[in-house]
């Protein structure tokens, strides 16, 4: 190299090195992430698409490819913990047994009654310390068929139904739905039906009135138009013309001769109707994700995928999905049930042995913390009256704390830990109030913090809740996976 060249060099060298010091400094002083702006002190959100480079861009989107395409299949909390089982054996978990021993680093799952699912990786810390938990729930607003469904009506078979968490009736009709569940028999053996998804299956469809016919209608409140006990789908239309039994008797002959089932049969199945749209990215720029479930799965799946990108944490991590949170908690499935203490027991127990006492699994509830994560309505662009825009999060802003007040919000000192390890994950986060008085809701959390846990509410924006097709952002979506990283990878000060 000769001198000019030389020279040419030290001062490229010497330009980039100021520039990079520069941009540190400025990150520095204002508080901005080079990898996605957080409110962070000025509370000066701005989109988190804001400053997403090349590589990360493509991280997003990979990352929003493996979600949809997990969705894509687990459109029941069955159907998911199904998924979930096979994710967890291909990333090295193993079924959590009684004397499966506690060393740091280990990793296992536990399934309940085929409807719920956890995941633990054991830390470096006893487990009377407290664990790290992610709780998120994996049912989703549905129709469900009645213990007698099938009847004839118009030369028609339909199914008579009932439902499953808040739904707008009329945005059940006149789309595709799929048929997914299981059937058990007396003899203890058990039928999948899954119909629907596939191109060449047939779909289901509640038929509404035509604009033609509906004269009468368009005065009356959008609820009375049709109500919950007239969602019903058609099933059948051709007539069993052989055995004079009707159109009921064809589609009863067919679940017979396909599935060896009866009509009595269909007493003991859990069978739902949920739209068979597969995930679809939803704008020009592919920036959104539009599918069926997104509550909560989305966020069930970003607690999946963030333990298992864990080694050995200093807290034991555990992710704890729960089925029937649109219905209130209840079952022996939902987070109400003694199903978590009792897992709780089982691994202390299995580190403690006679040494075991339920004063102990106190304190590790005590000492424990959770993040309760569940998507929640994000500002929508037709409609936003129902926000005060100060305290109201918007897709692509990244995570929000749900701040509820009315003695429903974390404690302070929790809150403000929080802040920190989502500020030093470089997690852009924000916040949610509704306009006093005007929504609602609820997650899994209250049900934690009963038993004596830190516990927060911490979720994503999402359009469309409890719709056929709710709307994410990709961003948001990448960035809850991140926060719960963080989450489990931190250590709360004592």
């Amino acid at each position: 190299m000769n001198f000019k060249d030389l020279k040419h060099w030290i001062m490229s060298v010497t330009r980039r090195s100021i520039m990079a010091a520069g941009l540190f400094f400025y990150i520095l002083v204002s508080g901005v992430s080079a990898e996605g702006n957080s409110c962070r002190d000025d509370l000066k959100c701005k989109s988190s698409w804001a400053d997403v480079d090349q590589e990360k861009l493509k991280n997003i989107y990979d990352f929003a490819e493996n979600y949809k395409k997990f969705i894509g299949k687990a459109r029941t909390e069955l159907s998911f913990v199904e998924e979930a089982v096979k994710f967890a054996k291909d990333h090295d978990f193993k079924p959590l047994k009684d004397d499966s021993p506690m060393w740091p680093g280990a990793r296992y799952y536990d399934v309940n009654r085929d409807r719920a699912i956890a995941f633990m990786v054991i830390g470096r810390d006893s487990l009377d310390k407290g664990l790290h938990v992610v709780g998120a729930h994996i049912d989703s607003p549905r129709l469900e068929l009645k213990g007698r469904p099938l009847y004839n009506s118009g030369e028609f078979a339909l199914f008579q139904t009932n439902y499953h968490g808040g739904i707008k009736n009329h945005q059940w009709t006149n789309i595709p739905l799929a048929l997914m569940g299981r059937v058990d028999k007396k003899d203890g053996t058990s039928v999948i039906i899954n119909v629907g998804l596939k191109q060449d299956d047939p779909i289901f469809m509640i038929a509404e009135l035509s604009p033609h016919t509906d004269r009468g209608y368009k005065d009356k409140k959008v609820k009375n138009i049709l109500k919950k006990e007239d969602l019903d789908p058609l099933v059948g239309h051709i007539p069993d013309f052989s055995n004079g039994g009707g159109i009921e008797g064809r589609v009863m002959q067919h679940l017979t001769e396909t599935y060896g089932i009866s009509r009595a049969d269909l007493v003991s199945a859990e069978l739902s109707l949920v739209p068979a749209y597969p995930p679809r990215d939803l704008g020009f720029d592919r920036g959104l994700v539009a599918a069926y479930g997104q509550d909560d799965r989305l966020a069930s799946y970003a607690a999946m995928r963030a333990i298992a990108a864990l080694n050995t944490p200093q807290k034991t991590a555990l992710a704890y999905l729960v089925d029937n949170e649109e219905v209130g908690n209840r079952n022996n499935t939902g987070a109400k049930s003694t199903y978590f203490s009792t897992l709780l027991s089982r691994m202390l127990l299995s580190t403690l042995g006679q040494k075991y006492r339920e004063v102990i699994l106190k304190k590790t509830l005590r000492n424990s913390q959770m993040l309760s994560i569940d998507v929640n309505p994000g500002i929508n662009p037709i409609n936003p009256s129902v926000w005060e825009k100060g305290n109201a999060p918007q897709l692509g802003y990244g995570v929000n704390l749900k701040l509820y007040g009315q003695g429903n919000t974390a404690n302070s000192e929790y809150i403000a830990w929080t802040r920190e390890y989502l500020d030093r994950a470089n997690i852009p986060w924000q916040t949610t109030t509704y306009k006093v008085g005007t929504a609602g809701g609820g997650t899994i959390g209250g049900e934690f913090s009963r038993q004596n846990m830190d516990v927060i509410d911490l979720g994503v924006p999402v359009l469309s809740i409890h719709t056929p097709m709710s709307i994410s952002s990709k961003i948001d979506i990448y960035h809850l996976y991140g926060a719960c990283r963080s989450f489990f990878e931190s250590k709360r000060p004592m």
